[in-house]
């Protein structure tokens, strides 16, 4: 598969410590999580895994990408896809284009080959949210979604997907349960305990599989 290659001399460092500062205690702390979720997962090579939070501003993003990293440097194929079509941040973060990426591919405008970008940190390739839509749930919500998804799980031994927060927006949930497990994200001293919790019920109506929660 033709992938596109895009070189990153100024990858965001302060957003990717596990890139960065290996040898840092927040790098350690994401080997941590890396290896629960490998725990988790080990009975299935492939897993594709959805991290998202109750609301907006609670790292999410900053830990998907990290934690991306830190299973690209075990050595495992790692596919990092920002689903967040509305506010995406993950072309930000990586110093990349987002002409082309996930909204492009699900209303047919690409190809797959043509979206994802190799990054300069072996085993580690991402799609970009892509142009802004208008309606993003029911892209997502697509068969077109399914198909591409099914098609990555194949191809990929992990695929990260960074999706909007849960109580914020719809799109989440519409795909929680097109994923084998569901991360969710909490910030210490941000969440508050109800709106945990009613995330949770969300996930569950949504067949969601939680799997765990990162606190950050």
């Amino acid at each position: 598969m033709a992938l596109n290659k895009i070189h990153n001399p100024n990858t965001n460092k302060l957003h990717l410590l596990t890139y960065s500062n290996p040898d840092s205690a927040i790098s350690d702390q994401f080997r941590a999580i890396r290896s629960n979720i490998q725990f988790l997962r080990e009975k299935k090579k492939n897993s594709i895994l959805l991290i998202t939070s109750p609301e907006d501003g609670e790292g999410k993003s900053t830990a998907t990408a990290n934690l991306a990293v830190s299973m690209a440097r075990q050595n495992e194929k790692v596919l990092l896809i920002d689903a967040n079509l509305r506010n995406p941040i993950l072309h930000t973060t990586f110093r990349m284009p987002n002409s082309n990426g996930l909204s492009n591919i699900l209303k047919g405008l690409s190809k797959l080959e043509e979206t994802i970008y190799r990054t300069d940190i072996p085993h580690l390739d991402i799609i970009t949210a892509g142009p802004e839509v208008f309606n993003p749930a029911e892209v997502l919500e697509s068969n077109a979604m399914k198909k591409l998804l099914s098609k990555l799980d194949s191809q990929y031994d992990v695929v990260l997907i960074d999706s909007p927060s849960v109580l914020q927006t719809t799109e989440t949930r519409v795909i929680a349960n097109q994923c084998e497990g569901v991360v969710l994200v909490l910030k210490r001293g941000k969440t508050e305990t109800e709106k945990a919790v009613k995330t949770k019920r969300v996930l569950d109506l949504a067949n969601a599989n939680l799997i765990g929660a990162i606190l950050n």
